[in-house]
């Protein structure tokens, strides 16, 4: 009985989790961890708060557990960075979170590399990745140390060792895609060259060992958040989807072993390097989910996540919502485009509105789906789906409808960690197939879409136009 802990360290918390095979889950600790909002779009956090909550998310989790463990894995947020001193630890700067958009102008600087970065990495130029915020900082905050992502700095305070995984490195824009090593060039590009940049290591490798949570246990399962949820979710194979609805949705499709460039700007990265190959997965964004919920809350027309099934209608009444509160992501990519919602009456009620919302989160979803299926070369047959709001069944139903896919939901709310630990599993035990060390779930409920294709399909262009008109007023704000 192999027993892992699994550390999914994120944005605003650290969640640990200690499990084995035959017992699942058998602990669970979380630490809260409170990024700090700047003017001028700086998102920061401080790297002692980061470290101290996976310490001690770890110990308490451990010590709940109440047996020793086998393995130690990490799951990162993938594209947050800081300078540290490789010598002794210290942070150097501030945790650049990979919300943070003051990179803006070193992507400017770069626009007339874009189309040969997106070939070459799988990635738009936009400072949601790592390598212009690591170029940020060699700028404005220090010269000093080595500029890295999040996951190298944490590993090193529990190992001594310098390495990323490749699905970590693959969210950079200075990895070639195809290779996954690092490239010098683009490197340059950056003003990066003469860094020093850790290793590139498999998801299901061994990296060293800790003493952080008690005796001698080997660090293996390196991975980033998201494709830790693709791993948990067991799409190992190519065509195989998933959609995360937490504060934003994280929608990622294995394409197998073939790095497709997206015909719609999505993104491309290392979904995992394991069993000595490398994987791949396209991956887009809705950027407003839950805080699209949170909006109806504040707003005094649900009480919380948890109300919007008992007050929802089962028909909008033609209301129309598209919930770019933060702009709209692929294929709009229009990042000023605000909300909007339209078709409504004097009959028009709060229950309507709040369907409305709930459909317009699915309809981006779908718009996602059908531009995977595209660059996949055949549409999805189902969607996977984990996050809060899965617990949302008038969600769900609209999910399925608009698709027409059905959809399953996954039962587990730790989908991150868990996909580290079946990594860990595989790094302990080269026998062991990723498959196996998933195994085998199924869904707490799985929706079947209801609609007919001819009212989804209408539905569908009718909310597209809704949301091109929201992201062409966007452009002539």
């Amino acid at each position: 009985m192999t027993t892992i802990l699994a550390i999914d360290q994120g944005t605003s918390g650290t969640k640990a989790i200690v499990v084995d095979a035959e017992d699942g889950t058998v602990a669970i600790a979380e630490e809260p961890v409170r990024p700090t909002y700047l003017p001028g779009g700086g998102v920061e956090q401080n790297p002692h708060e980061l470290l101290d909550s996976v310490l001690t998310a770890g110990r308490r989790a451990v010590s709940t557990a109440g047996r020793p463990i086998d393995a130690v894995a990490l799951a990162n947020q993938g594209e947050t960075v800081l300078a540290w001193d490789s010598a002794t630890g210290t942070p150097l700067s501030q945790a650049i979170v990979w919300q943070d958009r003051r990179a803006d102008s070193i992507c400017a600087e770069l626009a007339e590399y874009g189309e040969a970065i997106a070939r070459r990495t799988g990635l738009v130029l936009d400072p949601y990745f790592s390598a212009p915020k690591m170029a940020w900082v060699r700028r404005h905050l220090t010269r000093e140390g080595v500029v890295t992502t999040t996951d190298t700095w944490l590993v090193h305070h529990l190992t001594g060792e310098f390495v990323t995984d490749a699905s970590t490195a693959s969210r950079s824009l200075i990895l070639d895609l195809d290779s996954a090593s690092w490239d010098g060039e683009l490197s340059d590009w950056f003003h990066l060259g003469e860094e020093r940049l850790p290793r590139i290591v498999a998801s299901d490798e061994v990296v060293g060992t800790t003493r952080a949570f008690g005796q001698e246990t080997p660090v293996a399962g390196l991975i980033v958040d998201q494709q830790a949820a693709l791993v948990a979710e067991a799409c190992l194979e190519q065509g195989t989807a998933k959609c995360t609805y937490g504060t934003g949705a994280f929608l990622l499709a294995n394409t197998g072993l073939n790095p497709v460039r997206s015909s719609a700007g999505l993104t491309t990265s290392v979904a995992w390097q394991a069993a000595g190959q490398t994987l791949y997965c396209v991956d887009g964004q809705v950027y407003t989910v839950a805080s699209a919920v949170r909006w109806l809350q504040d707003l005094g027309l649900v009480q919380s996540a948890t109300d919007l099934d008992a007050v929802v209608a089962t028909d909008s009444q033609g209301v129309l919502c598209v919930p770019a509160f933060a702009g709209l992501a692929g294929p709009w990519w229009a990042p000023e485009a605000t909300a909007s919602l339209t078709g409504m009456t004097l009959a028009t009620r709060r229950e309507h509105l709040i369907l409305a919302v709930l459909q317009g989160i699915a309809a981006q979803v779908t718009e996602l789906a059908s531009l995977v299926g595209r660059d996949l070369g055949r549409p999805l047959s189902r969607l996977r789906a984990d996050g809060g709001l899965t617990n949302s069944a008038a969600l769900m139903q609209a999910q399925a409808d608009i698709a027409q896919l059905p959809v399953d939901v996954y039962p587990n709310a730790h989908a991150t960690p868990l996909g580290a630990a079946a990594l860990a599993r595989c790094a302990l035990d080269p026998a062991l197939s990723l498959k196996e060390a998933v195994g085998d779930w199924q869904p707490t409920t799985a929706y079947a879409p209801r609609w007919s294709e001819d009212r989804a399909q209408e539905f569908r262009t009718t909310w597209a136009q809704a949301a091109t008109a929201c992201a062409t007023k966007g452009d002539n704000s």
